[in-house]
């Protein structure tokens, strides 16, 4: 039985357009006599670049991109803040590390934190619910927290804890490099946003985050004290899913 894969038109143009290129090259090389071209192996066991800094193609200044597990590593036995002491575990976040969307929640909750993941709880399976609709899995995009402990009690969280947390999601962000981010409640919006703004106000506005396309809308578990604002979320998720297929050519 034959598969056959359906690739964008623009990728299929780019493809063409790089083959006509080096089409080119070689025809130069050619001309100047040129029969053989040496190809340097690329470096390896790159170092990883310093937090903040992007890859660049100066070999002096070689590196690579931090990964998740290497992140995650270093919040194993996260010590920064109070909420260290009474969690369970952890939640990183789960998904594709190369998703091209990604949510961004506020803080776990009590089932979060027996499991170590993300979104675990009655909110979470709303969470499913609003992806299933959007035609997509848990496995096909990334999904994570502002801080990485639970709260007592499910408080909100205090602006000391977003302080020491933020600074890994940012990284977290930086090491998927999406293509859409999806900010999910008052917390989230805020601290990605650096606006204080009410999240009625913000929330289905197209905004940025480090040049990513940044769409605010509330978070699940507003949606299950207040259904009657899930239309407002899902006229947020169909402008995401809009943007996706602009960005996909």
């Amino acid at each position: 039985m034959s598969v056959k894969v359906m690739m964008p038109s623009s990728d299929k143009k780019e493809i063409v357009d790089l083959c006509a290129q080096v089409r080119g090259l070689l025809q130069d090389f050619e001309h100047l006599g040129i029969n053989e071209v040496f190809i340097q192996d690329p470096p390896h066991d790159l170092p990883r670049c310093p937090i903040g800094a992007r890859p660049s193609g100066d070999e002096k200044m070689a590196c690579r991109p931090e990964t998740l597990e290497e992140i995650a590593a270093e919040l194993h036995n996260c010590q920064r803040c109070s909420l260290s002491k009474r969690r369970r575990n952890v939640v990183f976040g789960v998904g594709d590390p190369k998703a091209q969307l990604v949510f961004v929640g506020e803080g776990p909750g009590r089932e979060e934190d027996e499991k170590g993941e993300p979104f675990v709880g009655e909110a979470g399976r709303l969470l499913d619910r609003i992806l299933f609709a959007m035609g997509l899995r848990r496995d096909q995009v990334y999904i994570c927290n502002v801080v990485k402990c639970r709260p007592p009690g499910n408080r909100d969280p205090l602006p000391e804890e977003i302080e020491h947390c933020e600074p890994y999601l940012r990284r977290q962000l930086a090491a998927i490099n999406p293509r859409v981010i999806v900010a999910l409640g008052r917390f989230a919006v805020q601290t990605l946003l650096r606006d204080s703004a009410p999240i009625s106000r913000l929330r289905g506005h197209w905004r940025e985050y480090e040049g990513i396309a940044l769409m605010p809308t509330f978070h699940p578990a507003f949606l299950l004290r207040n259904p009657a604002m899930k239309r407002e979320v899902w006229e947020d998720m169909k402008q995401v899913l809009h943007r996706l297929r602009e960005l996909r050519g």
